[in-house]
Formats: structure tokens, C-alpha cells, sequence
């Protein structure tokens, strides 16, 4: 058995960070999904019904690290070319995100989506 060399520049605690913020990003949305499969297969009549929900459920989650990893290299190239817009980027999400937040504490989250999907129609068609 070969262990190969760690990819030039990567460090052991640089990628414990980034599990750290995947899991600290993904476990408000991945939890509910999850306990309600289990649910789901805790009660069905069989197993085969379970491994199917959570087979399916292990393939949507592995999918996008898959795509990641195999594209990975195109992508470095491609952000490096961003980078100068990082910051401008940056801004407009986090004014984004505060503007989001507001109106969801505000209860104007829905007359947001009201007036996006008449405003532009084919939004709703996305899906």
C-alpha cells in the first residue's frame, strides 16, 4: 500500500478547518432531513425501504464533494481569476444576508417573494 504525497501547499489543519465549517454549515439543513429518514425508516414495515432512503440520501451528500474533487484543479485556476472581486463580492452577499435576515424578522420575507415571481415570471419555473 502507496501513500501518496499531500497535494503541494495543502496542511493537515487547513483541511480540519474546512470539515470544521462544512459540518458547522451543513448541519442545520442536513439534521432534519436526516431524522426525518430515519424516522421514515425506522417505521416502515421493512428494511430495504430504509437503505433505500438512506442510500439515495448518502448519494446526494457524496455528489457535490465528488464534482469538488474532480474539478478541483479548473476551479483554482478559474477563482485566482476572481480574486480581485473578492471583496466586492463579499460585501454585496453579507448585504445580502442582513438584508434577508431583516426581512425574514420582519415578517416581509413572502411580499419579497411575491413581488419577485411577478416581476420576473420565469422564477417560478425554476425547479
Amino acid at each position: 500500500l502507496r501513500v501518496r504525497a499531500p497535494i503541494a501547499g495543502g496542511r493537515p489543519i487547513g483541511s480540519y478547518l474546512l470539515g470544521l465549517a462544512f459540518a458547522f454549515g451543513w448541519t442545520p439543513c442536513i439534521g432534519p432531513v436526516l431524522g426525518a429518514i430515519l424516522t421514515v425508516s425506522a417505521t416502515s414495515p421493512s428494511a430495504s425501504s430504509g437503505v433505500a432512503l438512506l442510500s439515495v440520501y448518502s448519494l446526494g451528500l457524496a455528489i457535490p464533494f465528488l464534482l469538488t474533487a474532480l474539478f478541483a484543479d479548473g476551479m483554482t485556476a478559474r477563482l485566482r481569476r476572481l480574486r480581485g472581486a473578492g471583496r466586492a463580492l463579499q460585501i454585496v452577499a453579507g448585504v445580502t444576508m442582513i438584508a434577508m435576515g431583516l426581512a425574514m424578522m420582519s415578517g416581509q420575507l413572502s411580499t419579497i417573494a411575491f413581488w419577485l415571481l411577478e416581476t420576473f415570471p420565469f422564477l417560478a419555473k425554476i425547479g
